[in-house]
C-alpha cells in the first residue's frame, strides 16, 4: 500500500464505509513465527469491536492451538483460553479453558498440571 504511514486512516475510513453499508469487517493480522509476541506492526485494535487470538502451544508432544477473546467492546466475552481445533469432518472444536497452562499468550507456555493430567489427554480421556 502506498503511504504506508496512512494505513490505520485508510482502514478506519474503509471499515466506517462498510459499516454504513451493512456490511461486517473481518481483519486479520498474522504472527511473525511459530511463536511471537502480541505485538504486531500496525496496531488495529481500536477499530474492532472485537479482537480474538488465536496462538500456537505445545502440550503432550504436539503442536495445539489456543483461542482467546482479547476484547470485546460491549457486553461480557469468555475471559479463559481454550484450546481450539479444526478436525477433518467435524469441524471446529473449542475445548475445556487450559486451566493446568500458564503463559500461553506470551508464546512461552509453562504446564502447572499434574502428571495424571498429561496421561489423560495422552490416551484421549
Amino acid at each position: 500500500m502506498p503511504g504506508e504511514e496512512y494505513l490505520a486512516n485508510q482502514l478506519h475510513e474503509l471499515s466506517a464505509y462498510l459499516n454504513q453499508q451493512g456490511m461486517v469487517t473481518i481483519f486479520t493480522l498474522a504472527q511473525h513465527g511459530l511463536v511471537s509476541t502480541l505485538d504486531a506492526p500496525v496496531d488495529l485494535s481500536y477499530l474492532a469491536d472485537t479482537v480474538v487470538s488465536l496462538r500456537y502451544f505445545e502440550a503432550g508432544g504436539a503442536v495445539k492451538k489456543a483461542i482467546s477473546v482479547i476484547k470485546k467492546r460491549s457486553g461480557h466475552h469468555e475471559q479463559t483460553i481454550r484450546e481450539f481445533a479444526l478436525e477433518t469432518g467435524s469441524g471446529i472444536h473449542i475445548g475445556d479453558p487450559l486451566k493446568d497452562f500458564q503463559g500461553v499468550l506470551s508464546g512461552s507456555p509453562v504446564f502447572r498440571g499434574g502428571v495424571e493430567q498429561i496421561l489423560r489427554q495422552r490416551d484421549g480421556e
